[in-house]
């Protein structure tokens, strides 16, 4: 269900053009609940508002649904509506979130290195500061892409700067753009909304409480963005792999990319992702301080989405005008958490390599989640300290502890992209499976001792982990799911320090860490929040300068 496709779109309007402008604004704001079957009746909608304000619905001129979301916990599940109703006034126009956008060529440069979520808003807001970015991405425009990530889907050829991970838009473009976050105390989410759809983003995710584009949505919506950072004066440059930040007496004064070209700077922003493993290496090699950190490791779960729906809704067949149901999940082993991530309900799983002789599996839905399952991450939170007691210690203890898991379950196989695999029960119960269940995966499935393949502490706790949520979601573990590995790439290893207060790293100036790769954020929208905030940073550091 889209509400721009409806006939009101997610706004209704009562409007007598006599009527004078008012002086101040009349507004009220209450919460109805509504039947899926009603949703999309405006008239429906305005009789409820009228009887819960004791007041003539053509008293009502303007209505608008401010937050939508599903409560489910009742026999039927019903949409709970946040509404804004002006009461005898006209509701205000809303802004144009391009409107203060000036053309920068001329102003000073900004570096960002990566052209994913928190690259491409830092790059929006440096125009928006009166900054030019210049964008260097290693991978290719998102519409090229297309062919790499084809190339890992049916042949199992992983191009290293170009796949599921690295290219424009980042990891999030083609795995499903969900913009959910928890991180409301760090930035203005509503801004970063509006900026999505003045490019093309339907004006659902304004008000949904769990607002999600969709693979074949994003493209466009990137290429959107890349249009705007160029058209007023802004750079992006495909191809650009960065073999060098040059560091002189501790400060920033340029980057070198791997086709030789040589750019000063001042002001350097590392915004690379979670993957970039080759920039880790870069900095630890000039002597930038970088620190392990804690990240979670599992595997995917793959149910048929209508068991998802019958569980979450209480409906044998999920009614019309309700969404493909999501759940999360959480529970503790051993004072560990065990719990799902990034779920897609009506989704793929998808081959997340970024590197020869790796097997990671990553999910995506696609902007009406029709697919006929649902998978999730189903991971284990892994301490430095625990990793210490298994022999991984140092800078990369973690991402050398990533890779062996990855590299294991490659080698496990028989040289392809096909994905390790077992029914849920059986891997509970240590037994390879005879048989798998269809899935979604399209380089397909073999089956697997992954009881066996993963490593013991991780299998145990994620064993345990299944039985435990299985008593709170009866038949969430059942062999009608597969589990496929592994999912590894939840959050980056390291994480890169920055001063509280700058954004800089401590012992480098002009180097300003953004994102998940640097260990600052987890998802779309706080890697776009962070990357705007850190080229706030960047504009007092120039500041300073002149």
């Amino acid at each position: 269900m889209n509400f721009d496709q409806s006939h009101y779109a997610y706004i209704f309007r009562y409007y007598n053009p006599q009527n004078p402008l008012p002086s101040q604004i009349v507004k009220k704001q209450i919460e109805i609940a509504v039947n899926p079957d009603q949703i999309d009746d405006a008239s429906f909608i305005l009789k409820r508002l009228s009887s819960k304000l004791k007041i003539a619905s053509e008293d009502i001129w303007d209505w608008q649904i401010v937050r939508r979301s599903i409560d489910a916990r009742g026999r039927r599940p019903v949409y709970r509506l946040r509404i804004d109703a002006y009461i005898e006034e006209r509701m205000p126009a809303s802004n144009d979130s391009l409107s203060a956008l000036q053309h920068v060529q001329n102003r000073p440069e900004v570096i960002i290195i990566g052209a994913g979520p928190a690259g491409y808003f830092a790059g929006i807001e440096a125009i928006q500061l009166g900054l030019k970015p210049i964008i260097l991405e290693r991978g290719k425009a998102v519409q090229q892409r297309r062919r790499d990530l084809r190339a890992i889907q049916q042949f199992g050829e992983v191009n290293p700067h170009s796949n599921y991970c690295f290219g424009e838009g980042g990891a999030g473009t083609y795995s499903d753009g969900k913009l959910y976050t928890r991180s409301h105390k760090r930035g203005n989410i509503q801004e970063i909304l509006e900026l999505l759809v003045a490019h093309g983003a339907a004006k659902d995710i304004l008000i949904d409480a769990h607002p999600h584009i969709g693979s074949n949505k994003l493209p466009k919506i990137i290429s959107a963005m890349r249009e705007t950072i160029e058209q007023y004066g802004g750079e992006v440059r495909f191809d650009h792999f960065v073999t060098d930040i040059m560091i002189q007496e501790q400060r920033v004064t340029g980057v070198k990319c791997q086709n030789q070209e040589v750019i000063s700077t001042s002001a350097v922003v590392l915004a690379t992702g979670h993957s970039a493993r080759d920039i880790f290496t870069l900095l630890e090699s000039k002597g930038v301080a970088m620190e392990a950190k804690d990240f979670a490791l599992g595997v995917r779960i793959e149910h048929k989405q209508s068991f998802i729906d019958q569980k979450q809704y209480n409906q044998e067949i999920r009614e019309d005008n309700l969404p493909a149901a999501a759940y999360r999940v959480a529970t503790q082993v051993d004072d560990n958490g065990v719990f799902s991530f990034c779920m897609c309900p009506g989704g793929l799983i998808v081959p997340a390599a970024t590197a020869p002789g790796e097997l990671v599996v990553n999910g995506m839905s696609l902007s009406r989640r029709d697919s006929p399952f649902s998978n999730s991450g189903f991971v284990t939170s892994i301490s430095i300290t625990e990793l210490a007691k298994h022999g991984y210690t140092g800078l990369y203890a973690a991402l050398d502890f990533q890779k062996d898991v990855e590299q294991a379950l490659f080698k496990a196989g028989d040289g392809s992209q096909k994905a390790p695999a077992q029914r849920a029960l059986d891997f509970v119960n240590g037994v390879t499976s005879p048989t798998l269940n269809d899935t979604s995966y399209i380089p397909g499935l073999w089956s697997a001792p992954m009881h066996e393949l993963l490593p013991e502490f991780v299998y145990k706790r994620l064993r345990l982990g299944l039985i435990q949520i299985d008593q709170k979601m009866k038949g969430y573990l059942t062999n009608e799911a597969n589990i496929v590995g592994t999912e590894s790439r939840t959050s980056s290893p390291i994480r890169i320090p920055r001063d509280k207060e700058t954004y800089q790293h401590p012992d480098v100036k002009g180097l300003f860490p953004c994102g998940e790769g640097a260990g600052y954020a987890g998802g779309i929208l706080s890697a776009a929040i962070d990357g705007r905030n850190v080229v706030r940073k960047v504009l007092e550091q120039l500041s300073a300068e002149v």
